[in-house]
């Protein structure tokens, strides 16, 4: 083989290559291309996405408000507790003194 017949080969591989390499595209592209149904069916896809997200941000929101108030509310009662409690302490003292004064006061009169 001598070197125009090579070079003929060559050139028929690469041409055969190309051809190859564009029917390919254009099968890939035929099978694949989107019909204007489908492109319809898609967008309202996208705009229901777009509402469910909305109500899904939203829906967070309120939740993050209410998480918020409830520990508010939570370290209300908290301090109303501790302050009951320190109450209850005060008053059980107050009683516990005035057990003693009674049973001293008892114990002068007898």
């Amino acid at each position: 083989m001598d070197r125009t017949e090579t070079l003929i080969a060559v050139m028929v591989l690469l041409f055969g290559a190309f051809l190859l390499g564009f029917l390919t595209h254009w099968v890939v592209t035929r099978l694949s291309r989107v019909s204007d149904a489908e492109l319809g069916q898609l967008d309202s896809m996208a705009e229901e996405l777009h509402r469910a997200e909305e109500e899904r941000d939203a829906a967070l929101a309120l939740h993050h408000r209410a998480e918020h108030k409830q520990r508010g509310e939570a370290g209300e009662l908290r301090s109303e507790l501790k302050l009951t409690r320190e109450a209850l302490r005060q008053s059980r003292a107050e009683a516990e003194e005035l057990r003693a004064y009674i049973e001293a006061q008892s114990q002068r009169g007898l």
